[in-house]
């Protein structure tokens, strides 16, 4: 089936997906859920914006899933993806042409080389504000670190987020647990380097200017717990307006000291150093604002 000859100059992708879901008669759910055999995972939410007009297909995930949708609509190839034309410039450009690839940051780039396929460069989303919760292990190894953050949708027809874990150190990689406002997306994991990059999928699709609260979990299976560098690294590839980060050791393990500091996008040495102040229960915080494009990092020394 071809009906490209059949769709009007005004909105053509949203008309034709109207006109070939109907022809079709299936619902939203069974088509997400034909998609998702066809390991494809979009929401109801999108495939309504779809056809409605509200937004289209920009991202390269889902104008891969408009392939699969043809085949699911019984459409010829390339009668949907024909009708979307050139992506159009999105979220901010001046953030875009300024913010460091995320492979320019990382001090060891090739560990992370293979999980780069699942992060979007579309600017989608940014991030207004970021809030870490690392709890330490009485064996000195990192168990777990909660992560919530607020986003703001740069476009219409935003709806997920991809966050990249790395334990610095060879073993398996932590589990991300999704906690509020998302679902486990597709995951990439390089268990020898204990790396892993997952992908968020908010719980509704976001028009332009809409925020969204997200929280989820990095889970490492222990005791033991990997160490790592005794440090915890948040890298910044645009400015974030609130970032706090609070570190919990176990009262009965407690650092000799712990200092806080930043290091440059270009991977120029540290400063900035702070000592931090650790509570008797073993508790520490710090705060940034307005902070990035770089790497915030807390580091902590033993006794022995």
């Amino acid at each position: 089936m071809d009906i490209r000859d059949q769709v009007s100059t005004e909105e053509p992708f949203a008309t034709a997906l109207r006109a070939a879901i109907a022809a079709r008669g299936l619902g939203l759910d069974r088509i997400r859920q034909r998609l998702l055999d066809r390991g494809t995972e979009i929401s109801v939410a999108a495939l309504s914006y779809w056809q409605s007009g509200r937004s289209k297909p920009e991202r390269r995930g889902s104008i891969q899933a408009v392939r699969h949708l043809e085949e699911v609509l019984g459409l010829a190839p390339g009668s949907l993806t024909g009708l979307l034309g050139e992506p159009r410039a999105r979220g901010r450009t001046r953030r875009t042409v300024d913010a460091p690839g995320l492979e320019d940051m990382w001090p060891d780039r090739e560990r992370i080389e293979p999980v780069l396929s699942l992060v979007d460069r579309d600017e989608a989303m940014s991030r207004i504000t970021l809030h870490i919760a690392v709890e330490i292990a009485a064996d000195r190894g990192v168990r777990t670190v909660r992560t919530r953050q607020v986003l703001r949708a740069e476009r219409d027809g935003a709806d997920r987020w991809v966050t990249v874990h790395d334990l610095t150190q060879p073993g398996p990689a932590p589990r991300i647990e999704p906690i509020r406002s998302c679902e486990l997306g597709r995951v990439v994991r390089v268990e020898e380097e204990g790396v892993v990059a997952a992908e968020l999928v908010f719980d509704r699709v976001l028009a332009r200017g809409e925020t969204i609260v997200v929280e989820y979990a990095s889970v490492v299976d222990g005791p033991p717990y990997p160490r790592g560098d005794d440090t915890y690294c948040s890298q910044f590839r645009t400015p974030v307006r609130d970032y706090a980060v609070e570190v919990q050791f176990d009262p009965a393990a407690l650092p000799r000291s712990v200092r806080r500091y930043v290091v440059k996008p270009d991977g120029s040495h540290p400063v900035e150093h702070q000592r931090m102040a650790v509570s008797p229960e073993g508790y520490t915080h710090a705060v940034a604002l307005g902070f990035g494009p770089g790497m915030f990092c807390v580091a902590w020394e033993w006794p022995d």
